[in-house]
């Protein structure tokens, strides 16, 4: 199975923060077929590796944004909070499924309260928030009770749909490239060395509560030195990251990466001839510095492939995921020799 076709079926699996466990059995599934030893953490997190005591952990997060429902309005639509921090403007008009508790599945649209042109002529200019939005069902039902009776309530998580296209060019746009990109980098890692040097000392961390902030507090082996996390690389004005690149992250909001560690794969790059950028996130954080915070005594860095548009349509390149595929391996491989 190539690449793009784990991230078209890891993308088209519902996976908001909280909602994680079809995503996580997909996960072990794969890691499972390349011959991985997977164990799960109490949190949802899927912990793979061939050996007993890695000392050097890759992690990406399979968390993706979404919302959570927190009440039905009188005219049956329903009224929503966001699941980590979704661009609202974005995701207007967005597709979405709501999972009830049962396990009954409906469908929906995110629109604007009094979302008609022709019945609002502040619709353009109204701010969007969770207090002027709200989820339109795709069903009959005009009032409380009606939406109650399609064992809709408080609590339901709704998962947009993302949109995915992999274009000929080598071009991927959707939501949620933001981290599950990422994971797919784990992914051909993962599969590449286990042809290789199956019995290296390397786990692979794929963490549930990232969008919240505290994914990589927990959950990683004892014996871990140094922690790779794989995230999105940022493209935005001021900064040097692109979608066809492996954006190396020296400093985020959360404060600087470890510096040897960062030298150490920007000399990698170089050497290897890895399209590469270094830059500084202004508006950041990682299941690294969640990691840091939680006490976990280990190095850090930060790379990932070049994602534009994040927390909106996202987009990346297959260059920028094979680049940071390549500069995980040879990190790895230096770490290990």
């Amino acid at each position: 199975m190539t690449t793009i076709d784990l991230l078209s079926q890891l993308i088209a699996i519902d996976s908001p923060t909280g909602f994680t466990h079809d995503a996580a059995d997909f996960i072990t599934a794969t890691m499972e077929s390349f011959g991985y030893t997977v164990r799960r953490t109490r949190k949802g997190a899927v912990v793979a590796s061939m050996h007993p005591a890695p000392t050097v952990a890759l992690a990406a997060h399979v968390d993706t944004l979404g919302f959570i429902t927190t009440g039905i309005n009188p005219n049956g639509t329903l009224a929503f909070s966001p699941l980590g921090g979704p661009l609202l403007p974005t995701f207007e008009g967005a597709y979405v499924r709501i999972h009830t508790a049962s396990g009954t599945i409906h469908t929906g649209t995110i629109l604007l309260n009094n979302p008609s042109a022709h019945s609002n002529n502040k619709a353009s200019s109204t701010e969007r928030s969770p207090s002027t939005m709200h989820i339109r069902i795709d069903a009959h039902t005009r009032s409380k009770d009606e939406t109650v009776a399609l064992g809709i309530g408080v609590g339901d998580i709704v998962a947009v749909d993302p949109r995915f296209e992999a274009l000929p060019n080598g071009y991927i746009k959707s939501h949620f490239l933001d981290n599950k990109a990422g994971c797919v980098v784990l992914f051909d890692v993962a599969r590449r060395l286990a042809a290789v040097t199956p019995q290296a000392p390397v786990e692979y961390f794929f963490s549930t509560y990232e969008e919240v902030g505290h994914g990589g507090a927990t959950g990683w082996s004892p014996s871990v030195e140094d922690l790779l996390v794989v995230d999105m690389g940022v493209v935005g004005d001021g900064l040097d990251g692109h979608e066809t690149l492996c954006s190396i992250c020296a400093k985020d909001s959360g404060g600087p990466y470890d510096y040897t560690m960062r030298q150490t794969l920007v000399s990698l790059a170089k050497a290897g001839s890895i399209p590469h950028a270094v830059d500084v996130y202004p508006y950041y954080s990682s299941d690294g510095t969640a990691a840091w915070r939680g006490g976990v005594d280990v190095r850090v860095a930060l790379v990932g492939p070049g994602v534009h548009a994040s927390h909106g349509m996202e987009r990346t390149h297959v260059d920028g995921i094979e680049a940071t595929v390549q500069l995980c391996a040879d990190y790895i491989r230096h770490h290990t020799s």
